[in-house]
């Protein structure tokens, strides 16, 4: 099974003239916590070394520092920025006094912008929604249907939560034009006041779908792909959460459907097995076992 997930569109821009670091904010909001740590870190030694290397321009403008040793300079400007202030070393200048000064002020807003951006990061709603890792096309009750899983990995409610749908591929107009057109695909049922557990997706290849005709040939010729939106309101932070998936030509499986996750147990609890989320079996078409899928998909539309 071929599974592919990309947070950000891998497209080539060119001709724009804003650059990507220029919109530092949201480079330092959208970075893995690694990367963010690194960084901030990196620039508060950089910071601290080159507020050293001014110190050490007066020889004799700290006390107790040891001649030759840039790590005593180092960690003085170490001292200074956190307001420290051990008492073993102190500025003997006036060039020092005022360079403390500088470095004071600079260490309020570098502390007060790192802890905003902290803070930031840790206080964006964010959805622990969890995708099958395929799509499948079977009958449901008797007309073909395109399906797919979603479920809420918290142990909370999202409410009204809405799934939106959409089929992109590319297109010829009449005028012989190339585009990528956008299809929006109803479901069987789009909204739901309470999501907790699993929920499938469900669309009918019926005639008026844009979805109609198709083939697993076309889809993947048409560089096909349905693009998936949830959003809803998380019940414990009050704020709207979303999260999007797409599924590739080819990542619909024809012929198959989901294997059942969901049982009662001996206390009438209902369960979910996770286990089997991404789980499919072949669909049984015992009628149509030797037909293609175009001809079973016109087979199950025509009753």
């Amino acid at each position: 099974m071929l599974y592919r997930e990309q947070r950000y569109p891998n497209i080539e821009r060119i001709g724009v003239t804003h650059s990507h670091w220029g919109d530092l904010y949201h480079i330092l909001l959208t970075i893995s916590w690694p990367a963010f740590i690194m960084l901030v870190s990196g620039c508060y030694l950089l910071v601290n070394s080159l507020f050293a290397m001014a110190y050490g321009l007066d020889a004799n403008a700290i006390a107790n520092i040891r001649d030759g040793h840039f790590q005593d300079l180092f960690f003085f400007s170490v001292q200074t920025m956190a307001s420290i202030g051990y008492g073993a070393m102190y500025p003997t200048s006036t060039y020092t006094h005022w360079l403390v000064v500088i470095e004071a002020i600079f260490g309020v807003f570098f502390i007060a912008v790192t802890t905003g951006l902290v803070f930031a990061r840790f206080s964006l709603p964010t959805a622990r929604i969890l995708y099958s890792r395929v799509a499948v096309v079977a009958p449901f009750n008797g007309v073909p249907t395109l399906m797919f899983r979603t479920a809420n990995e918290r142990r909370n409610y999202i409410l009204e939560a809405q799934l939106w749908v959409t089929l992109v591929r590319d297109e010829t107009t009449e005028e012989g034009e190339y585009i990528r057109r956008f299809h929006d695909l109803p479901l069987v049922r789009s909204h739901t006041p309470v999501f907790s557990l699993s929920w499938t997706a469900m669309h009918r290849l019926t005639s008026d779908s844009p979805f109609y005709g198709e083939t697993p040939e076309t889809l993947r010729q048409n560089r096909a792909e349905i693009i998936v939106t949830l959003t809803g309101l998380d019940e414990t932070l009050s704020q709207t959460i979303h999260a999007r998936h797409s599924f590739s030509a080819y990542d619909i499986y024809w012929n198959h459907k989901f294997v059942d996750i969901i049982s009662t147990n001996d206390k009438g609890r209902s369960v979910v097995d996770y286990n089997h989320f991404h789980s499919i079996e072949p669909v049984e078409q015992h009628s149509t076992a030797h037909r293609n899928p175009q001809e079973q998909l016109t087979s199950w539309t025509s009753h």
